[in-house]
């Protein structure tokens, strides 16, 4: 009974919204990007409630092709505010039935503290120590900025589409990027960890274009670190002792000249003994 009251109530939806409470495996979660409304094969009544809170944006699809959209609210759905569907759909204008159509939903909200590092060590030419391999790490955040375009051009017909199917594409720029920068880059490797945030900044720039192919928009990015081998920091080791004087010379304290013995005090005459 309970089965078939669901078939019947799952005929005509009234209702479409994403709270976010599904489990993961059906696109719930905080990393979620898109999810898809599961209409269980019903049909969307015209006239139905569309729910869109706020961090979200819905696009609807038909047959593959991207329709209408919309932002945070409350919206009665009708031809009149499904203008594109309706004409994807030939339905004349004031058309009441109900109709079939996928509705997305995007997360629109910034995502932070995402991870990225080498996985191979990178090889970068260095005036002073020749061919170099260093390794790095650093964070970055990410917002969706066109959610139509990410439905179409990435998401497809998937019904969940979160962080985890594109982590290791975004890292793989990322790193990729970096390699190319600091290839022409002029600083010394021993200089890096002054020029951070001007390496960063740079990076940013370069992976805009490529990030917004997507539809997303990396909206900051920080190197936290970027890590000598051990045989290149043990040199830099070895050049500040002797800077600092920490690497004394043979027979020296701190590197300085030995210092003389000490004076010894001169040997007091004995006493003279006078005859009796």
């Amino acid at each position: 009974m309970d089965r078939l009251w669901r078939k019947v109530r799952g005929t005509f939806i009234d209702v479409i919204e994403w709270t976010h409470d599904e489990a993961p495996a059906a696109g719930g979660g905080a990393e979620t990007l898109v999810w898809r409304f599961d209409r269980q094969d019903g049909a969307i009544r015209m006239g139905a409630q569309l729910i869109v809170r706020e961090g979200q944006w819905a696009v609807f699809v038909s047959e593959g092709r991207i329709a209408d959209g919309f932002g945070p609210g409350r919206h009665r759905l009708s031809t009149r505010n499904l203008p594109l569907l309706t004409s994807l759909l030939c339905l004349p204008y004031g058309f009441e039935s109900p109709f079939k159509a996928e509705v997305y939903f995007v997360a629109m909200r910034l995502f932070t503290d995402l991870r990225w590092g080498t996985r191979h060590p990178l090889i970068v030419r260095d005036p002073e120590f020749g061919p170099v391999r260093l390794r790095g790490f650093g964070t970055y955040t990410l917002r969706v900025n066109d959610p139509g375009w990410l439905v179409r051009e990435i998401t497809g017909s998937q019904a969940h589409f979160g962080l985890d199917d594109i982590r290791e594409q975004l890292r793989n720029l990322i790193v990729s990027r970096l390699a190319d920068l600091l290839g022409k880059a002029e600083h010394p490797i021993t200089g890096l960890a002054g020029h951070y945030d001007e390496l960063a900044r740079e990076l940013r720039l370069r992976l805009a274009e490529e990030v917004q192919e997507y539809g997303l928009e990396m909206s900051s990015l920080l190197i936290e670190n970027l890590t000598l081998p051990p045989e290149v920091e043990a040199a830099l080791d070895r050049s500040s002792s002797r800077a600092f004087g920490g690497d004394p010379l043979p027979g020296s304290a701190a590197g300085k000249p030995p210092l003389p013995p000490p004076l010894s005090a001169p040997a007091l005459a004995p006493p003279s003994q006078e005859p009796a």
